[in-house]
């Protein structure tokens, strides 16, 4: 990924951050006939490695258990906040009519070598994890153990896991950082009135941008 200077974000509990706000990744493989893109909801878990390990799982079904690259590293991409940003929004255009159109966005890219994962007890667990999170705002969060035993256990059947320690990983934070401050303050303000809570989150690293 190209990342100008002002752009490279290479903090990790800022990167594991956002992976964990937006954790549907983009899982990128190689394999025989090509790259191949899965779209797959991770876990992150730091427990055991600095950079991180990733967990998922797709349908047997899905040929990628079988055939990614085992000697290639695969590619995982988090899409963080993103919004359109109007040159109107900068004081600049205004006095001296020099701004054009840009997008903003922030992404993780995270690459390793996966590996697939036919345990049951493995499954189960992350599975688990998965619904743990991702039912916790709910007023009555559903666990796994609320269906019955025979059912999750022939659902588990029909799912492969996917682990990929994490061996390198790079961040873009795109928050127009090469804009002077009046310009950045009014991109912020532009984002706000989109009332959209993608662009408010955008609009929001802006404004940390200011403090970096």
């Amino acid at each position: 990924m190209y990342i100008p200077k002002p752009h490279e974000e290479t903090r990790l509990d800022v990167l594991h951050e956002l992976m964990r706000a937006h954790p549907l990744g983009c899982l990128v493989t190689l394999s025989e006939s090509g790259l191949v893109a899965n779209h797959i909801p991770f876990v992150l878990d730091i427990s055991s490695s600095e950079l991180g390990v990733l967990k998922g799982h797709v349908a047997r079904a899905n040929p990628l258990w079988k055939e990614f690259s085992a000697s290639t590293e695969s590619l995982v991409v988090f899409q963080g906040p993103e919004g359109y940003v109007s040159p109107t929004w900068y004081p600049t255009k205004h006095q001296t009519g020099k701004a054009v159109p840009t997008w903003n966005y922030a992404v993780v890219h995270a690459y390793g070598l996966p590996r697939a994962i036919e345990d049951a007890e493995w499954l189960l667990s992350l599975v688990s994890e998965l619904s743990d999170i991702h039912e916790a705002s709910q007023q009555l969060p559903w666990k796994v153990s609320d269906a019955p035993k025979d059912f999750t256990e022939r659902l588990l059947e029909m799912i492969v896991g996917i682990e990929i320690p994490i061996s390198r990983i790079e961040g873009k934070w795109k928050v127009s950082q090469n804009r002077p401050k009046a310009d950045r303050l009014g991109v912020a303000a532009g984002l706000e009135a989109q009332e959209n809570d993608a662009a408010r989150e955008m609009a929001a690293m802006v404004m940390q941008s200011l403090n970096k």
